[in-house]
């Protein structure tokens, strides 16, 4: 649902990771003057995802993803990147999936068909914070968030995971202005992860975290906020008739 004002600017478009929700945002203050849309991941298809953000808002919007949501922001980059007119992503990887990631995530959805959800919030629990053993706090509002996704959606987002495809090479065709958040801590998605990304995508900014995980929105939002308003502050200085757009190669 879109929360602030009505506005000129385009919209935010903000897309969470796997087993997370729109809470995963509730501690980053947004700049005022922009609708925030929240795009749930519910599709078993990254396609299918991509599709969802497309369909969320009407124009040219600004995208927010991390993690999974990240990968499914370079999915509709390779769909319509004409339409984007800003990009943060963070905690995340464009590489395609290696083969002990299938096999991790075949594992994760047999426990789920199996009636073991929990066991997978508990295996997944530990790669979401900056050390193996995270307080008891931020442990506890991590399941309460991955409960409330759910064992349909977490099913669902494991084969849209399968399904991704390898997106250096469009991410090389990016002309809007952009944005690369990485945790310093964060042990599923390195830095290493992020500076290719930065590095494939023209004009790049590159912000390492220091002593973050893989939730930055939580362990760090105030970093999260600073980027992104220093993002739509550039975003405000390129005017759409004069932002060049995204053109994805041709097929061959």
């Amino acid at each position: 649902m879109p929360t602030g004002g009505p506005s000129s600017a385009p919209p935010l478009v903000v897309v969470p990771g796997m087993l997370c929700d729109a809470s995963l945002w509730s501690d980053v203050t947004f700049p005022e003057g922009y609708w925030v849309h929240h795009v749930a991941l519910t599709k078993p298809d990254i396609g299918a995802m991509a599709e969802d953000l497309l369909s969320s808002v009407s124009g040219p919007f600004v995208a927010v993803g991390l993690s999974l949501g990240a990968i499914v922001a370079f999915e509709a980059l390779r769909r319509a990147p004409e339409r984007f007119h800003g990009l943060c992503v963070m905690s995340t990887n464009a590489g395609a999936p290696r083969p002990e990631q299938y096999a991790a995530w075949r594992a994760m959805d047999g426990l789920i068909a199996d009636g073991r959800f929990a066991d997978v919030v508990e295996q997944t629990l530990p790669g979401m914070f900056p050390g193996p053993r995270p307080p008891g706090g931020p442990a506890e509002r991590y399941r309460r968030m991955a409960y409330a996704v759910g064992p349909e959606s977490a099913r669902a987002q494991l084969a849209a995971q399968a399904s991704r495809r390898e997106a250096t090479g469009v991410l090389r065709t990016v002309r809007c202005p952009s944005v690369v958040l990485s945790g310093e801590r964060d042990a599923l998605c390195p830095p290493d992860f992020h500076r290719v990304i930065a590095g494939a995508v023209p004009g790049a900014r590159l912000d390492e975290v220091p002593g973050a995980g893989h939730l930055l929105p939580w362990d760090r939002p105030s970093a999260v906020s600073a980027a992104l308003r220093d993002l739509l502050a550039r975003v405000r200085k390129t005017p759409p008739a004069r932002t060049p757009v995204c053109v994805a190669p041709p097929a061959v």
